[in-house]
């Protein structure tokens, strides 16, 4: 198939996960892509996995403006244009309110948020009228203790793809966001969980998914694309992969359990 002969993207945090199973997704059906990491492990294994593919791997800390402005510049150069950006990259860390520092709140709110921003503010000048900007953000509707100052940054996430979405409007360009619920991934988006906490993470989400299972990142990357590529007439929206986990179906599917 080449569903997507001819098309350039960038994805951020595409080293591993969900990033990665769009990344090949993407090369999958014919198109050309940047992808960025800031681990050397992940990166090297990216590099190894997708090798002799139009991949370009590159390291980019979005945090750093100075690596987002080096982000725009390679992939100008690299690409030329950017038909898809899918803003990616993210982290997650536990914490309770008597157990939340300043450094972990501002990390946070700087990857998830800030370097999201700053990134599609650098790259928008790169993608034509009619392209389009996809965000991840989280299937927030059900709230988990510990994860304040990631729900509150996905959250503002959100908002800000909803304003890009009508700013944007002019150039025709569609601005949406994917919210995953829980999806098997190798950290499952947080940082430092140990092999057991992330076989309790597993567990939890099979048991509190109406679906009774995790999704995949499979799911997550077809969801991606569709939005991206597929959905011409949507914009401004938040598309849930969660498995009706925020839709208000969890209390009807533990009442029958």
């Amino acid at each position: 198939m080449n569903a997507f002969a001819g098309k350039k993207a960038v994805v951020t945090g595409g080293t591993h996960g969900m990033g990665l199973a769009i990344v090949e997704a993407l090369l999958d059906g014919g198109a050309e892509v940047v992808l960025t990491g800031r681990n050397e492990k992940t990166l090297e294994e990216a590099r190894t996995e997708l090798n002799r593919r139009p991949a370009h791997v590159v390291r980019s800390d979005a945090t750093s403006m100075a690596d987002i402005d080096a982000l725009g510049t390679l992939a100008a150069e690299t690409l030329g244009r950017v038909d898809a950006l899918f803003v990616n990259h993210g982290t997650a860390e536990f914490q309770t309110l008597a157990e939340a520092t300043e450094e972990s709140f501002d990390r946070q709110f700087a990857i998830n948020t800030k370097g999201a921003f700053f990134t599609v503010q650098r790259l928008a000048p790169l993608i034509p009228d009619g392209g389009s900007i996809l965000f991840t953000t989280v299937s927030n509707d059900v709230i988990f203790p510990g994860l304040s100052a990631y729900s509150g940054a996905k959250e503002a996430l959100r908002a800000i793809s909803q304003v890009l979405a009508a700013e944007l409007l002019p150039r025709r360009i569609r601005v949406n966001a994917l919210a995953p619920g829980f999806i098997e991934t190798p950290t499952m988006g947080v940082v430092g969980l140990t092999d057991q906490q992330r076989a309790d993470f597993l567990k939890q989400g099979e048991q509190s998914t109406p679906l009774r299972r995790n999704g995949t990142v499979e799911e997550v990357a077809r969801a991606a694309l569709f939005l991206a590529f597929d959905a011409t007439c949507t914009t401004g929206v938040e598309l849930p992969v969660d498995g009706g986990w925020g839709q208000g179906l969890v209390a009807a599917a533990h009442e029958e359990s």
